[in-house]
């Protein structure tokens, strides 16, 4: 239940062929994961982790102590959306439960809704300032981009004619969203307002563009190009570069955009820290995460007979997820990925692997 309390699983090795200091934090035999790649696991200090878990039977909220701390269940009754909690700067920590976005004192563990738009969420995002939040959203039949003061008092639904995953706010202006269409062509941005909507870059299926984000605090946007380049646009131009040519995956920029954690697959060369100015990169560890997904032995975007077979697969209730609902064959399912992200002084990075049979949270000295 909410409130309680079990011991440390925690267990500490070295990455046997680069010798890194890696902390296990969990060890139940269950799935357990940090946050999504685009938002921190770690506290503001660092003293301890948020992850999901389905210990309990399906998706609830906890956190562990670090780096040998206790672990606390944050959430019970209906399941969480997995990939969705996201720390703010106060301490709250906003995740999404059914169609709506809730906020979660982590000392007391009150919880308060803080928008219901009665259809399906994903990941939560929220502004630099902490005022606003945005999770990508399907209503009414429609998807679009749902928006909202953290403090409850506004919310807003932009409407889009596909798929939307990953909204993310600019981080030196948040009056503006990035988000993905799904497929191709995959980058846009929009006002918070609903106005300004545009293609950032036009393509095809062929071109397999996934996992943009913002440069750290700088406003240009930095992507994959699976699995061929790590590339940057400038979000006032629209120029493209590239910062590197290998099978970067998630990709998660340090704060001042000099340096990008990422792992990698097929072949799978270990966690990736990036020099965005040189190309030049070191690897960490290697997380041996089975990194699940069909769609990652390929240079495209799914196609309509791809996205039959995931249908047929989330039917027989394999799916964890809205995420991972008609995709679990084809871009997951999410939790057998290693989803790198750093920790707020940028030493450590958290990572999931399910390398001994259960997904678990691992944290890896960056050195």
């Amino acid at each position: 239940m909410k409130g309680d309390r079990t011991a440390s699983e925690h267990s500490i090795s070295r990455d046997a062929r680069t010798g890194a200091v890696v902390h296990q934090l969990t060890a139940h035999a269950s799935i357990n994961h940090p946050t999504y790649f685009l938002n921190s696991s770690f506290s503001d200090d660092q003293s301890a982790l948020i992850f999901t878990s389905y210990r309990t039977g399906e998706a609830q909220l906890f956190e562990v102590g670090y780096p040998d701390g206790e672990i606390r269940q944050l959430t019970d009754g209906a399941a969480i959306h997995p990939f969705s909690p996201a720390i703010a700067a106060s301490g709250e920590i906003y995740f999404v439960r059914g169609g709506a976005v809730w906020a979660l004192d982590r000392e007391t563990l009150e919880e308060r809704m803080a928008a219901d738009f009665g259809g399906q969420l994903g990941e939560c995002s929220l502004s630099p300032d902490g005022q606003w939040f945005t999770a990508a959203c399907r209503a009414d039949g429609e998807w679009g981009v749902a928006v909202g003061r953290t403090d409850g008092s506004e919310k807003g639904f932009l409407a889009f004619p596909r798929t939307i995953i990953h909204p993310q706010f600019n981080p030196a202006n948040p009056e503006w969203i990035e988000f993905a269409g799904d497929p191709a062509p995959r980058m846009h941005r929009i006002r918070r307002d609903g106005t300004g909507l545009q293609c950032l870059h036009e393509h095809d299926n062929d071109e397999f563009v996934v996992h943009e984000t913002f440069l750290g605090q700088t406003q240009d946007l930095v992507f994959t190009v699976w699995p061929h380049a790590l590339k940057r646009m400038n979000w006032a131009t629209g120029g493209i570069t590239t910062i590197a040519e290998f099978n970067a995956w998630h990709i998660t920029p340090n704060r001042d955009g000099t340096k990008i954690l990422c792992d990698t697959v097929h072949p799978d060369e270990g966690l990736q820290i990036v020099d965005v100015a040189t190309g030049k990169r070191r690897t960490i560890c290697y997380p041996e995460a089975t990194s699940q997904g069909t769609q990652w032995r390929t240079s495209r975007y799914a196609v309509a007979k791809d996205w039959a077979a995931a249908r047929a697969a989330s039917e027989k209730g394999k799916a964890l997820s809205w995420m991972e609902m008609a995709t679990d064959s084809v871009y997951g399912p999410q939790w057998t990925h290693p989803h790198p992200s750093f920790s707020p002084d940028e030493t450590l990075a958290a990572f999931a692997s399910d390398k001994t049979g259960h997904t678990q949270v691992y944290v890896v000295e960056l050195g």
